[in-house]
C-alpha cells in the first residue's frame, strides 16, 4: 500500500472520529484546519496525489459527518461563527459535483421542518450564487466516458433540472426564491454560458472537451416546460457570440446535435419562438435538420402539420432557415408539395380547425415566397394539379371561411406557380386576415449590399429637394391667377335632389302583378317592386286574394334593370306575402323547396323567407293599423304640423284639471297578442323535413348540396325555437330530434352547427314536462353524442354549441335520473 495514500486515509480516519464525538471548539477548528490542507487552492495544501486521493475517496464521507453534526449547539461551540463558516467552505470550495450531491441528499432526508433543512437549504442557496452550478457542469465536460462516470452523470441531470421541484416538495411554504422556477432557470442558462465560455477558451487552447452534459441538461429543462426561462437567456447571449466567430457556431451546433432525441422537440421548438429570425435559427442550428433524422421530422412535419399554435413570425424564422442553405432548400420543396396536397384535401377541410387551416395556408404562402421560378418550374404540373384540385373542394364549402381561404391562395399560388398563365382572381372583401395573407406572399427582401445603403440616399435627395423647390414655385404661380378665377365659388349642394319618375306607383296589389309580370315600362316595373310591400300591409284582404300567385312572380322575378336593393325588395315583399296569408303561401312556398327546375340560391331564398315570416307571425303586436282609405293621412293634413301643438295642449289641461286619488308611474308595454305562428307552424315545418333523403335530378341535399343542407337544418332549428310553448312544438321537437339524429355524424361542419342549433331549440321550445314525457329515449341518446361533439369536434363553433346544449340538459338531469332507472 502507497504510504502517502495510507497516510490520507488514516488522517481523515481519525478526523472523522474526532469530528463525531469531540465537543472541544478549539479541538474541531484543528481537525477542520487539518481536513481543509487536502482541498485545492487552500494554504499549505497537500501534495496533488493527496488531493486526488481525499477528492476521490473521502471527500463525501467528510461532507456527510459534518452534515451529521450540524445543530444549534454544535455551532455555538466556537464564537462569531467560527465554525459555520469553516463548515460552509467544505461545500463552497471542495469538488462541486460531490458537495451538490451531498446538499441535494442532506436536504431530501432531512425530516420535516428543522433546523438542519433550513440550514442545508441556506447554504444550497450561497453554493447558487457562488457560481458553483458551473463548476459542477464544467467539471462533467472534462471527464472521460466510463460506466461509473455515466451513472454520476445521470444522478447529477436528474438533480440539476429537477432542483426546484425537490426543494418545493421539501420546503414547502418556506421556499426560498433562489429555488423558484422562474430565478433557477435563468441563473442556470448564465451558468451553462459560464461553462460554454470555458469549453471555447479550452479548446482555443488545444484541450479536448465535451458539452453533451450540456446539452442532455438544455434538454431536459425543455422538456420539463422551461424554454423561455433558459432560452431566454441563452439565445440572445448565442446570437451575439455566433455573429462573428466560427468556433462559437461550431460549439453552438454541437450542443444542440448531443440532445437527446426524446428533447429535441421541446429544445428546437424553443429556439425557434425565441430566435429573432432565420439568420440567428441559422447560425443556432447550421445543418441539424440534415444530420438528425428527429429534427427534420419536427421541423419539417410536426411543427407545419401536426400543431398549429405557433405564431406568423415563428414560421416565417422556420421556413427562412430551411430557404437559406442549397442543401435545406430541397426540405422546402418538399414541404411546399406536402402543404398544398393538406391544403386541398377533402378530409383535411373537412376534420381540421378554421384556424390550423389558416395556419396550413401562412406556412404555404411563406414557401412561395421564399422560393425561385426556377425551382417552381420543375414541379409546376404537380403544383397546378393539387391547387385546382383544392381551389375546387374550397369553394364547394359551406363555410365562408374556408372559401376565402381558398380564394385569396389560390389567387397567390397560382401567380406564383404559373406566372405565364393567367391567374385565379376572385372577389372578396378585404379584411385584415387577407391583408396579412398576401403580405406573407411578398418575396423577403434581398440582402442588402453596402453599395446599394450608401447609394439609396442619393437617390432620394434630388426627389426631395426638387419637391421643395416645386412648392413654392407652385404657389406663387397659383396667387396670381387666383385673382381672376371663378374657382371660389361656392358650387350649389344637390346632394338631396331626387330624380324624377315619369311612371306612376301602382295603387292596388293586382296592378303591382300585372306591372311585375307584362310591364315594359321599367320604371313602372320598380316603382311596382318598391310600393309592393306597403299594399300588401295596407290592403291585405286584396293580397289575400292573390297571394300564391304573388308569391310565385315574387318567387321567379328577376332583376331586369340596376335596382338599388332589388334582393331586399323582393325578400321584404315575400315575407309581407307569407304573413298576410301564411297557410297556402308557406304551402307553396315548401312544395317548391323540393321542386324541379329551381336554382340553389332559389331554394335558400325560400328558407330565408319562411324564417323571417314565422318570426313576425310569432311577435306580439307585429303589424301596424293600416289607415282607412278614405281618411286622409295626418301628412296629407295642411295643417298636420299644428295638430301635435293643440293635442298637447288640451291634455295638459286635462291632466291639471283631474283629481287622482293614487299616483304611480303609467306602465307601458307591448300590447298583448296570441302566437299566430301556432296555427300555421306545421305548414312551415314539416313539408320541410319530409323529403329531405330523396334526390332530385338537380337537387341532392345528402350529396354535393351541402350549404343547403345546412340553411335548411338552420331553418328547421329557427322554426322549432319561434313555435315555443305551441301545441303543435312536441310532434315538431320529436321529428326534429329524430332528424339531428339521422345527420348527427355529417361531416360538414355547417351542417353540424345546425343540428346542434337545432337540438338546443327543441329543449328551449318544448315544456319540460313534455320533453320528459314524450321525449326521454332521444334525449338520454343525445346526451352522449353531445358529450363527444363537445371534447372530439374539430370545429369550435360546434364545440361551444355541444356546450350550450349539454348545460340545458342539466337542468332537466335531476328528473331525468328517476325517470331512467326502472
Amino acid at each position: 500500500m502507497d504510504p502517502a495514500q495510507s497516510a490520507v486515509t488514516l488522517t481523515v480516519r481519525e478526523a472523522l472520529h474526532t469530528l463525531s464525538s469531540s465537543e472541544d471548539g478549539g479541538r474541531l477548528l484543528s481537525t477542520l484546519g487539518a481536513l481543509k490542507r487536502y482541498l485545492s487552492g487552500a494554504e499549505n495544501s497537500a501534495l496533488p496525489g493527496e488531493q486526488e486521493e481525499f477528492a476521490r475517496m473521502h471527500f463525501s464521507a467528510v461532507l456527510r459527518c459534518l452534515v451529521g453534526r450540524l445543530s444549534p449547539g454544535w455551532l455555538e461551540l466556537l464564537p462569531d461563527g467560527q465554525l459555520e463558516d469553516l463548515w460552509a467552505s467544505f461545500f463552497l470550495e471542495g469538488p462541486a459535483d460531490q458537495a451538490f450531491l451531498v446538499l441535494m441528499e442532506s436536504i431530501e432526508g432531512a425530516a420535516g421542518p428543522s433546523f438542519r433543512l433550513m440550514k442545508m437549504a441556506q447554504l444550497l442557496a450561497r453554493f447558487l450564487s457562488a457560481g458553483r452550478m458551473a463548476a459542477v457542469m464544467e467539471g462533467q465536460s472534462r471527464q472521460l466516458t466510463e460506466p461509473a462516470f455515466r451513472l454520476l452523470q445521470e444522478t447529477l441531470l436528474t438533480k440539476v433540472v429537477g432542483l426546484p421541484d425537490h426543494l418545493g416538495n421539501r420546503l414547502q411554504r418556506e421556499n426560498l426564491e433562489a429555488f423558484l422556477p422562474q430565478n433557477y432557470f435563468p441563473l442556470l442558462g448564465e451558468e451553462i454560458m459560464r461553462v460554454l465560455q470555458a469549453v471555447v477558451d479550452s479548446l482555443r487552447g488545444g484541450w479536448d472537451c465535451s458539452v453533451s452534459f450540456l446539452s442532455q441538461v438544455l434538454g431536459k429543462a425543455c422538456v420539463h416546460g422551461r424554454q423561455k426561462e433558459i432560452l431566454g437567456v441563452l439565445v440572445p447571449r448565442l446570437t451575439a457570440l455566433t455573429q462573428g466567430s466560427c468556433l462559437w457556431r461550431r460549439v453552438c451546433w454541437r450542443l444542440v446535435e448531443c440532445v437527446p432525441d426524446r428533447a429535441m422537440e421541446a429544445l428546437l421548438t424553443g429556439l425557434v419562438e425565441a430566435a429573432s429570425g432565420p439568420d440567428v435559427l441559422s447560425r443556432l442550428l447550421g445543418n441539424l435538420v440534415l444530420k438528425s433524422k428527429k429534427a427534420q421530422f419536427v421541423m419539417t412535419r410536426k411543427i407545419l402539420f401536426l400543431q398549429y399554435r405557433y405564431s406568423t413570425p415563428m414560421l416565417q424564422s422556420l421556413l427562412g432557415y430551411l430557404a437559406m442553405d442549397s442543401q435545406r432548400r430541397l426540405l422546402l420543396r418538399q414541404a411546399l408539395k406536402e402543404l398544398l396536397e393538406t391544403w386541398g384535401s377533402p378530409s383535411a377541410i373537412r376534420h381540421t380547425p378554421l384556424p390550423q387551416q389558416r395556419y396550413v395556408s401562412s406556412a404555404l404562402l411563406i414557401c412561395l415566397a421564399h422560393l425561385q421560378d426556377t425551382e417552381l418550374r420543375d414541379s409546376r404540373d404537380e403544383l397546378l394539379a393539387s391547387l385546382m384540385a383544392g381551389v375546387k373542394t374550397r369553394l364547394d364549402s359551406s363555410l365562408p371561411a374556408v372559401r376565402r381561404l381558398g380564394m385569396i391562395v389560390a389567387g397567390v399560388a397560382s401567380t406564383r406557380i404559373h406566372p405565364d398563365g393567367p391567374p385565379l382572381r376572385f372577389q372578396y372583401e378585404e379584411d385584415e386576415l387577407s391583408r396579412e395573407l398576401l403580405a406573407l406572399a411578398v418575396p423577403p427582401p434581398v440582402a442588402d449590399s453596402p453599395s446599394e445603403v450608401e447609394a439609396s440616399p442619393a437617390v432620394e435627395t434630388p426627389d426631395r429637394g426638387s419637391t421643395d423647390d416645386d412648392v413654392p414655385q407652385a404657389q406663387s404661380e397659383g396667387s396670381g391667377s387666383d385673382l381672376d378665377s371663378d374657382d371660389e365659388l361656392v358650387p350649389y349642394d344637390m346632394s338631396g335632389d331626387q330624380e324624377l319618375k315619369s311612371g306612376k306607383a301602382p295603387a292596388y296589389v293586382r296592378d303591382c302583378v300585372e306591372a311585375l309580370t307584362s310591364s315594359e315600362d321599367w320604371e313602372r316595373w320598380e316603382a311596382a317592386l318598391r310600393a309592393l310591400e306597403g299594399l300588401i300591409v295596407r290592403s291585405p284582404a286584396a293580397a289575400r286574394e292573390v297571394s300564391v300567385e304573388l308569391a310565385k312572380v315574387l318567387l321567379h322575378l328577376e332583376e331586369k334593370t340596376s335596382v338599388v336593393g332589388f334582393e331586399g325588395l323582393r325578400q321584404r315583399a315575400l315575407v309581407a306575402v307569407v304573413v298576410t296569408d301564411p297557410a297556402p303561401v308557406a304551402e307553396y312556398l315548401t312544395s317548391q323547396f323540393y321542386a324541379l327546375n329551381f336554382s340553389l340560391r332559389q331554394r335558400m331564398d325560400i328558407l330565408d323567407v319562411l324564417t323571417l315570416a314565422a318570426q313576425q307571425l310569432s311577435r306580439p303586436g307585429r303589424l301596424p293599423k293600416a289607415p282607412q282609405c278614405g281618411s286622409p293621412s295626418p301628412a296629407s293634413q295642411p295643417s298636420s304640423t299644428q295638430a301635435p301643438a293643440w293635442r298637447a295642449v288640451v291634455q295638459e289641461r286635462i291632466r291639471s284639471k283631474t283629481r287622482r286619488f293614487s299616483q304611480r308611474s303609467p306602465r307601458w308595454g307591448p300590447d298583448a297578442g296570441p302566437n299566430e305562428f301556432n296555427l300555421v307552424a306545421g305548414y312551415f315545418f314539416f313539408p320541410l323535413i319530409r323529403h329531405f333523403d330523396r334526390p332530385l335530378v338537380t337537387f341532392d341535399l345528402l350529396g354535393e348540396d351541402q350549404l343547403v343542407l345546412g340553411r335548411l337544418v338552420h331553418t328547421l332549428g329557427a322554426l322549432m325555437y319561434l313555435a315555443v310553448n305551441t301545441t303543435v312544438a312536441v310532434a315538431m321537437g320529436k321529428a326534429l330530434l329524430e332528424f339531428v339524429w339521422t345527420l348527427r355524424f355529417h361531416g360538414d361542419a355547417y351542417v353540424r352547427r345546425g343540428l346542434l342549433s337545432a337540438v338546443s331549440s327543441v329543449l328551449l321550445s318544448v315544456p319540460a314536462e313534455r320533453l320528459l314525457a314524450d321525449l326521454p329515449d332521444e334525449l338520454l341518446e343525445a346526451r352522449p353524442w353531445l358529450a363527444d361533439v363537445a371534447e372530439q369536434d374539430p370545429d369550435e363553433d360546434c364545440r361551444v354549441l355541444a356546450v350550450k346544449a349539454l348545460l340545458l340538459l342539466e337542468k332537466l338531469r335531476d328528473t331525468l335520473v328517476p325517470l331512467s332507472s326502472p
